[in-house]
């Protein structure tokens, strides 16, 4: 019994003032208070409360004139009229609708949303790193730069490359920033190219990447076994493919073992091989993809060393390349000249650089992270991260294969792809199991990704995650498996439990409102 109160939210009761509510779970047991919550703009009394003190102004001071006619509005703007206390609560009690890393398991696949340790978080809050500003001169800012050169150094180790920028601004610009070199390197060498081969299980944002630089997307077909073979990419290579883009392990969590072989096909056409590394928390100390025939590759800070995931970033995505592509990285570039450190940003000195992807230097406070995660770890603590991660996916897929539909035989490493395929006879979908694990305290993991297998469900546990963890989750999913045979309608109709019940949500994909308007009525909110 997912509601034995009876009780249900409605529209009307949440444009209400903020009520507390016992949430009863089942079996009657008491879990807390959850609250209703107006929007802010509902709130408050205009003209009585104010949540700022500021003086007024005083003598000739006129405000609009300092601030120009560019700059004012040709109208008042409608802001709430809300003490401060009204707005920490409002915030705090909307913070609780959240789920996140921090309050339970994420499993989403592709994404690796795993825990990050607070000890990162609180070294990138020291002052001497919190406020030091991208525009302080070099002589004032060499631990900085130590900091950047060493973390460059560090991942380029890892990784098996020559050199590392620490530019780009998240794991997708990264992936624009590796092809832009890409384009570049063959200019320079008067034969631009126009293609790009793209196997089907690689990382989502690939053929974006190569469409925004220019190039044609070939899209390769995958074995039977989930992996792409060589005989397929000597079919389709040629003297005007620029590169191929392999994520390795792919996005059905499955390591692309033909990729030295790949690579040889690749170059011996004079093309380029492009890692994706999204999924390098699968190979972290274990493997390192320059050493298996790649020329360039991203890293996602957030996926891999401990940065913020989610939440509008800051996100960080380096760029490791090969000893044929160091002509060209972005700039700026830290150098080490004697004891101190330098920042290379006239392009007159590296004349084949791309130039700037982004202002300054990139997401410093991301870099603090990365690195002292990597120091903290050390050479055996990478390797465990990806050995346990690997261990982990593997759990998982070894108590759920008897209930969830495994479109691959072939061994996962970090994580693995079910389907719904077994559930087709009770009605229940891939979304059904998706929205019900929630009724189980748990977020969905991917669903419907990769496009390659029908009704996938990716989960990727991480190695974060304890095997009690991973057990409950596993109880949840066959949970949701016997439900579906008994009582497919209670599957499709969740999830009771949250504060939102099931939403519509192809209503709010075709008919999204996504600004308040005064006068705005519950049901159109």
């Amino acid at each position: 019994m997912a509601n034995p109160t009876g009780w249900k939210p409605s529209l009307e009761e949440g444009a209400a003032a903020a009520e507390p509510r016992l949430d009863v779970g089942a079996g009657g047991a008491t879990r807390g208070l959850a609250y209703e919550e107006k929007l802010l703009f509902e709130r408050g009394s205009a003209g009585e409360r104010c949540g700022v003190s500021l003086p007024r102004p005083s003598g000739d001071f006129d405000p609009a004139a300092e601030l120009g006619p560019e700059l004012l509005r040709g109208e008042i703007a409608e802001l709430p009229a809300v003490s401060e206390l009204e707005v920490v609560r409002h915030f705090t009690r909307l913070s609780a609708w959240n789920h996140g890393i921090d309050t339970g398991f994420y499993p989403l696949g592709s994404c690796t949303m795993k825990y990050n340790p607070k000890s990162s978080e609180a070294l990138a809050r020291l002052p001497g790193f919190a406020d030091a500003h991208p525009l302080l001169p070099e002589e004032l800012a060499q631990g900085s730069l130590a900091l950047m050169h060493e973390l460059e150094r560090a991942l380029s180790e890892i990784s098996g490359f020559t050199a590392t920028t620490l530019t780009p601004a998240a794991g997708a610009q990264g992936e624009l920033t590796g092809v832009m070199m890409i384009r570049a390197y063959h200019v320079a060498r008067g034969n631009p190219r126009r293609k790009v081969l793209i196997p089907d299980t690689a990382h989502g944002t690939n053929p974006a990447t190569s469409a925004l630089n220019g190039y044609e997307v070939v899209q390769l077909a995958s074995g039977p076994d989930g992996r792409l073979h060589p005989d397929t990419v000597r079919a389709a290579m040629d003297d005007d493919v620029a590169a191929i883009m392999i994520t390795n392990p792919n996005t059905l969590g499955v390591f692309e073992s033909h990729i030295a072989e790949i690579a040889e096909i690749v170059h011996a056409r004079g093309g380029l091989v492009y890692g994706d590394g999204a999924n390098l928390n699968a190979l972290l100390g274990v493997a390192r993809p320059g050493d298996m025939g790649f020329d360039v590759m991203q890293f996602n800070l957030h996926k891999t060393f401990a940065t913020p995931h989610g939440g509008g970033g800051p996100g960080s995505g380096p760029v490791a390349v090969s000893e044929k592509l160091v002509p060209f990285l972005p700039l700026p570039i830290v150098v080490k000249e004697g004891a101190g450190y330098r920042l290379v940003k006239d392009a007159a000195e590296r004349p084949q650089s791309i130039g700037r992807v982004r202002e300054f230097h990139g997401n410093f406070g991301m870099f603090v992270r990365a690195l002292a995660l990597i120091r903290e770890y050390g050479p055996e603590g990478l390797a465990a991260t990806g050995r346990l991660a690997v261990l982990n996916a593997n759990y998982v897929r070894a108590k759920l294969a008897d209930v969830y539909d495994l479109p691959y035989a072939t061994d996962s490493l970090h994580e693995v792809v079910f389907t719904d395929k077994n559930l087709k006879a009770t009605g229940v979908t891939t979304m059904d199991v998706a929205k019900r694990l929630i009724d189980h305290g748990f977020h969905p993991p991917t669903v419907y990704f990769p496009l390659v297998v029908h009704g996938a469900l990716m989960i990727e546990p991480t190695e974060t995650e304890t095997k009690e963890t991973l057990d409950r989750f596993i109880d949840g999913m066959r949970q949701v498996a016997e439900q579906a045979q008994r009582d497919p309608d209670g599957v499709k109709a969740s999830p009771r439990k949250p504060v939102r019940e099931r939403l519509d949500e192809t209503r709010a994909a075709r008919k999204p409102i996504l600004r308040w308007k005064p006068g705005m009525t519950a049901g159109e909110r």
